[in-house]
């Protein structure tokens, strides 16, 4: 059983000074890392798992690819490693951010690359493991973010706008970014609008159109049969609760993490914390949240048949195909 959030110890815990952010787009010679590992598919897949056991047999260090395990204090919620898989192989972009504080993609993206060369200069294997579509994007493509700091005030009034109106507007605006943005993610709406309006270009201008992957890095994809992959899901929440998930969420408000918090818009806290309000009974918040888990890893199978991803794999088959295969060398120069 993963341990809950005590209220007191949480206060300190969630208070931890913040990692320095990085701006992406910072460093502008960056290139993919002569070896690295990818291995990226829908929740409850079986990655971490499987990226544990390969770190361990092959000298590597995990790159976490998770928007939600980027937050201090979502520890059942988000499936996060435990302490002891986190003793077994060195996890790095796990706990950076208080859940009071917003974290960007363009910060993602420099503490990533920084993580990625870090274990290479010191000639271990990084690998890249999440289910974060736009978080590998911004690793391994050339992504821009240095263009468009964040404007409150201007967040603040598209907030006030009704989800279609905010995509409509968009879609009028930039519609490459209005064909890759989920409707329903009304966050990555405004900020697209935030950079489209503050300014003058689309927001998709940032997102340069990214070469072929190098032969050395290897992208693998994880998938299971359907029902198996649901099924998969609806024991992981059936599980979470059992471990505590409502205590966690429970500490995390009462901590002072608002419920309109980033971090709180997670799979699993925000449905949690909507039941502790008696918004639903605990029967319609599972079962709410068991849908829109599967809803989600449908999105994420749709993200991963766009991405060149070099074998797609069943996890229980995975580990010995890609040891087999290992990190291709690196190229000569």
């Amino acid at each position: 059983m993963r341990d809950c959030v005590i209220v007191g110890v949480a206060r300190a815990r969630l208070r931890e000074p913040l990692i320095s952010p990085h701006r992406g787009g910072e460093a502008e010679g960056w290139r993919l890392p002569a070896r690295l590992i990818v291995i990226a598919g829908p929740t409850a897949v079986g990655k971490s798992d499987l990226a544990t056991r390969l770190a361990e047999a092959m000298a590597g260090e995990i790159v976490s690819a998770d928007s939600a395990q980027v937050y201090r204090g979502l520890d059942i919620g988000t499936a996060k490693p435990t302490a002891a898989e986190r003793a077994r192989v060195p996890h790095h972009l796990i706990d950076v951010r208080d859940p009071r504080e917003p974290f960007t993609v363009a910060e993602y993206q420099g503490l990533a690359r920084a993580a990625i060369a870090d274990i290479q200069g010191r000639g271990r294997l990084p690998l890249l493991v999440g289910g974060t579509g736009l978080y590998i994007r911004a690793v391994l493509r050339p992504f821009d973010f240095a263009g468009a700091p964040p404007d409150p005030a201007l967040r603040a009034q598209l907030a006030t706008e009704q989800p279609l109106v905010l995509y409509a507007r968009l879609r009028a605006l930039d519609p490459a970014a209005a064909e890759r943005i989920d409707p329903r993610n009304v966050r990555r709406t405004i900020r697209a609008l935030e950079v489209c309006l503050t300014t003058g270009r689309p927001f998709s201008a940032g997102w340069r159109q990214a070469p072929d992957l190098p032969p050395d890095v290897a992208f693998y994809a994880l998938d299971r049969p359907r029902a198996d992959l649901y099924q998969r899901i609806a024991d992981r929440v059936h599980d979470q609760l059992r471990d505590g998930l409502l205590d966690e969420v429970a500490g995390l408000l009462a901590a002072g993490v608002p419920r309109a918090a980033q971090s709180m818009q997670a799979l699993g806290y925000k449905e949690a914390a909507a039941h502790l309000a008696g918004e639903m009974s605990l029967a319609e918040m599972t079962d709410l949240l068991i849908r829109r888990t599967r809803q989600y890893a449908k999105r994420q199978l749709t993200w991963l048949r766009r991405e060149p991803v070099r074998r797609w794999l069943h996890p229980d088959e995975a580990f010995d195909e890609v040891r087999r295969a290992g990190a291709p060398p690196p190229s000569s120069p």
